[in-house]
Formats: C-alpha cells, sequence, structure tokens
C-alpha cells in the first residue's frame, strides 16, 4: 500500500487526533514529513507526545508552497484557527498538494470563493473532516430518511445544547472573538447543518437568525450581580468558581497552552464573563431548504446537559433522535473543571443525573411508535472520529450514505452560518443567492431526488 507524504499546519488540542492517527493506527499509509505553527512550543510538546512520528521538518506558515516543494508533501492538513482556514487551504491546492482541512471550511464569504476557485482550478481535492457522519447514531437517522419510510420530509426541529464545560469553553479562548471563528454558528453550527444537509440530501436557500449574548460577558455577569471576575483561571484567585478554568491541572493543556504562552501570548483560560466577547451563547434560526422543508435550529450554550433532539417530521410519518451525551456538569470548587477542546462529551467524566445515551424512534401515520437499534459506537463524536480518520487515510471502503465530504460539503454547511449571521446583524430574513459567493454558488444547487 502507497504511504502519502503528509505536512499538518496547526498543532494546537485538534491537531493531535491527526498526529496520533499518522504516528499509530495509520503508520503503513501515512507518514508526518513536515509540520508549521505560530508557535514553535507546540511543535516541541508534539513531538514529545508523538514519538513515532520521528522528526518531522518544520517549515514557515507563510511558506506552504516551499513546503510542499521541498518535500514532496502529497497532502496538508489545516487544523489552525478557522479565520486562516481559506489561506491555507488555497496555499496547498496550488502549491500542488491536496488539503484536508477541520470544521468550518472557512468563515467568510471571501474565503469560500477563493477555495472554490482554487479547488475547480487546480483540480487537487478538499476534505472537510464532518466527524458527525460517521456516528452510527447519525447514520442511522440517515438510512430511515433515505429510504423513504417517513416519506417526503416537511420539517426539521433541531435543538443542540452545549454544556456549562464544553459550552463555556467558547467564550474563553479565541473562539470568543466572531472576527476569528464566525461565531457559534460557523465554528460549531457548521457540524449541525451539514448533518441536517447530509440528512435530507438538501441544501439551504433562506436564513432567518435570532440570539444574541445572554449569559456570558461582562454585561451578564453584572446584571447578575456575579461581583469581581479573575482575569484568568491559570494563577492563585480566591475568585475562583465553576466556570473558571485552571490549565495547571492537566497535562494536555498545560504542555500545550500555558506553558508556551511565553512564545505567543496567547491566553487559553480566559474568564467566560469578562469583556470583549463578540459571539452570541443563544441562537435560533429559521432555515428553508430548496426542495421545500423548513428547519427550526436552536444553539444553547449553557445548558446543564449536553446533547442534542432532532425531529424530522415526513409526508408518511416521523423519526426522532434523542442524545444525551453528559446528563450533568458537577464540580465542586471549578478547579476540577477542564475541557479541551478537541475533546467531545465522551471524554469528559463527570457525575451524571440524566441517563446518558441515544434512542431513534420511528412512528409512522395510523401506527406505534418504533425503536430502531442504534450500533454501539467507540470513541470520540459518537464514534465518528475512528472511522473519520479511517478515510482520511485509507478511503478504500464502500460509501453508500456519503459519509466524505469535500470543499462543496463544506460550503453547504457554512453558508448557513453566514447568511445567519448576516441576519443576526440586518434583523432580516437572508437568501444564500444574497452572500455572492462566484464560484462556489454551483455547488449549493440540490442534487437530483435519488
Amino acid at each position: 500500500m502507497t504511504r502519502l507524504r503528509y505536512a499538518i499546519i496547526g498543532t494546537g488540542s485538534r491537531a493531535q487526533m491527526y498526529l496520533d492517527a499518522i504516528a499509530t493506527t495509520h503508520a503503513d499509509v501515512a507518514e508526518l514529513v513536515a509540520w508549521s505553527d505560530t508557535n514553535p512550543g507546540r511543535l516541541d510538546w508534539s513531538r514529545a507526545q508523538h514519538p513515532g512520528l520521528g522528526t518531522p521538518a518544520r517549515f514557515d506558515t507563510d511558506d506552504i508552497a516551499g513546503a510542499v516543494r521541498a518535500h514532496a508533501i502529497d497532502r496538508v492538513i489545516v487544523t489552525t484557527p478557522d479565520v486562516t482556514h481559506a489561506h491555507y487551504v488555497v496555499a496547498a491546492l496550488e502549491a500542488g498538494a491536496d488539503a484536508i482541512v477541520e470544521k468550518p471550511l472557512t468563515t467568510t464569504a471571501d474565503g469560500l470563493r477563493s477555495i472554490a476557485d482554487a479547488a475547480e482550478r487546480t483540480g487537487r481535492s478538499v476534505t472537510v473532516t464532518f466527524n458527525y457522519r460517521y456516528s452510527p447514531r447519525n447514520a442511522a437517522l440517515k438510512n430511515i430518511v433515505a429510504s423513504g419510510e417517513i416519506g417526503e420530509v416537511t420539517s426539521v426541529d433541531f435543538s443542540w445544547m452545549l454544556d456549562t464545560s464544553h459550552g463555556a469553553d467558547y467564550f474563553r479562548r479565541w473562539h470568543r472573538d466572531k472576527s476569528t471563528s464566525g461565531g457559534l454558528l460557523i465554528h460549531k453550527s457548521s457540524h449541525h447543518f451539514d448533518l441536517v444537509g447530509w440528512w435530507l440530501d438538501d441544501v439551504a436557500s433562506r436564513v432567518f437568525a435570532s440570539g444574541g449574548l445572554r449569559f456570558y460577558g461582562a454585561d451578564n455577569a453584572a446584571a447578575r450581580g456575579l461581583g469581581e471576575r479573575p482575569d484568568r483561571g491559570s494563577a492563585d484567585s480566591s475568585l475562583s468558581d465553576r466556570f473558571t478554568l485552571d490549565m495547571r491541572n492537566d497535562d494536555k493543556l498545560r504542555g500545550l497552552y500555558l506553558d508556551q504562552e511565553h512564545h505567543d501570548g496567547y491566553l487559553r483560560d480566559r474568564d467566560v464573563f469578562s469583556g470583549g466577547i463578540t459571539i452570541e451563547d443563544n441562537l435560533a434560526l429559521i432555515v428553508d431548504y430548496a426542495r421545500g422543508a423548513t428547519m427550526s435550529y436552536s444553539l444553547n450554550a449553557h445548558s446543564p446537559w449536553e446533547g442534542y433532539i432532532v425531529a424530522i417530521n415526513g409526508t408518511q410519518g416521523r423519526a426522532e433522535l434523542t442524545v444525551v451525551e453528559r446528563g450533568a456538569t458537577l464540580a465542586g470548587d471549578g478547579k476540577d473543571v477542564v475541557v479541551d477542546p478537541s475533546a467531545t462529551p465522551d471524554d469528559v467524566t463527570a457525575t451524571d443525573t440524566r441517563p446518558e445515551g441515544e434512542r431513534l424512534v420511528v412512528q409512522k401515520h395510523f401506527s406505534p411508535a418504533e425503536e430502531i437499534p442504534i450500533p454501539r459506537g467507540e470513541g470520540g463524536h459518537g464514534g465518528g472520529d475512528a472511522k473519520l480518520l479511517h478515510d482520511v487515510f485509507v478511503g478504500t471502503r464502500p460509501d453508500p450514505l456519503g459519509f466524505r465530504a469535500d470543499w462543496s460539503d463544506g460550503a453547504r454547511s457554512v453558508v448557513v452560518g453566514l447568511a445567519g449571521n448576516r441576519s443576526l446583524a440586518d434583523r432580516v430574513p437572508v437568501t444564500i443567492t444574497e452572500l455572492n459567493i462566484g464560484p462556489a454558488t454551483k455547488a449549493l444547487s440540490p442534487a437530483e431526488p435519488s
């Protein structure tokens, strides 16, 4: 089997999954020959954690083209902050390599146009890593819809709950700034919008959004009388509480971020109730789809439990999927609350009062409800990560459900968030055509019904 040559740019928490896969499980088909990060300390730490990688060459983040040529790189993995995705993906494609990029594909319409143009012009591939597609529970729902069992889809109700451990973490790190993350509608919800488009085999046509910053942030803290707050969590402070993240208590976060602050000054543990947060923590959308269905979607980033509830209504019945990923987050003095951005609720230990698990129920008109068995998924993202990594590095098994996602799939999810952000700003419904995404437009036409 051919062993492909990889480079990776960005070696923060999310990159560790790919580094581990190359060093261990998929070492027979993948070799990391070069890597880059704006913070050299993260490269040092990552090398120590993954001795199976050997000694990849280091290259400047501004010289992907030179690295691709110098090291005969086949594929570049992009795991950098979201706002930089388009720049690095385009640079890799133009240099003659394929690109693998974490979701979201990009955060702006300009970025989407540039990726679409580069992909079409160079003929190179872009893989977007939507690991939630691979989760057995989500695949089971896809099977139900695709089989026609509930008829033609008329509407979708979708609620996603991020708890006060995982959800709060977006308000500590660079994601708190919409200019770098696009907000949760881009960074987090791109997972969810991808799932709906995949389940329905359809594309969004119009979005109306409402929401705001209603729990986190300095103004909300003051309104609730929370009093003085710590600037950050990784310091001795009598102000520590359940929302304080102390990276000294976690080897990974300490090694990747706290110990590397002297290189670039990046603070990973900002207080969630401080100023400067420009993203929303409560969001609601109405999304129309090209074939006539409408989705009502909500995202809450301070829920006491984590998971999601989705119901797909059709002309012959209804399918309901309920997933409790973590039933409760119970912490003592807050110093033991540690959430890694690469972790999923499966990875975070807590005492649960709400039973964890997943349940898929189908009920046809004039018939009793039937529970559909779901195969057990092992590992992160409901069992999706391992399957995703197999497809990324091996990619040889049949794919009848269309698990693998390319730049056009990334575009279909991102445009919902882009339209949602514009709707939030202008307080009006926004059609996808208003985004003026140029060469990416053809990716947004619905496929012919199967």
